[in-house]
């Protein structure tokens, strides 16, 4: 994924801002030429999640995708979520803090690299073993971890179904 989109309100200065400036006018010529954004019900096509989302969880498919602008920015990678008895929560959230390096207080200091909290409870997308179900968090395989981390903030919507 190594691009990353530009976000309203960021501020660029020298080079920085003469790329920002080439990148948005390329991203501006791509968006009016590609596909539609968000249906008209809404719906970002190919996920259960409308375009508010920047990431979008499909529990049923076991399948997650970035999304930018009302559209598919990534994905679908391949999840695997909560077991019985500790099942992923559903709905809208919101990206509360990242880490890294995250190592769970709860369960024997067990690593969850590229961890991004959404939900209560200590709920994340993190690197995981995708196959295996987990204790309520999002596993993803190391490259989708990665993009989930690099491409989330603090405060963008989280939504799953």
């Amino acid at each position: 994924m190594g691009e990353r989109s530009i976000r309203p309100g960021r501020q660029f200065t020298g080079a920085r801002r003469v790329g920002a400036v080439a990148a948005v006018s390329v991203l501006t010529a791509v968006t009016f030429a590609g596909p539609a954004l968000a249906s008209a019900d809404g719906m970002v096509e190919g996920t259960p999640c409308t375009g508010s989302a920047r990431a979008c969880v499909d529990l049923g498919a076991n399948k997650a995708w970035l999304i930018h602008d009302g559209t598919v920015g990534y994905g679908p990678v391949s999840i695997s979520h909560g077991a019985a008895g500790e099942e992923t929560p559903t709905g809208t959230f919101a990206v509360q803090w990242k880490d890294e390096h995250h190592h769970s207080a709860e369960f024997d200091d067990a690593a969850m690299p590229y961890s991004v909290f959404f939900a209560p409870g200590g709920i994340a997308f993190h690197e995981g073993n995708p196959s295996n179900a987990s204790a309520g968090c999002v596993h993803l395989a190391h490259d989708a971890a990665v993009a989930f981390y690099q491409d989330l903030e603090v405060g963008d919507e989280v939504q799953v179904h």
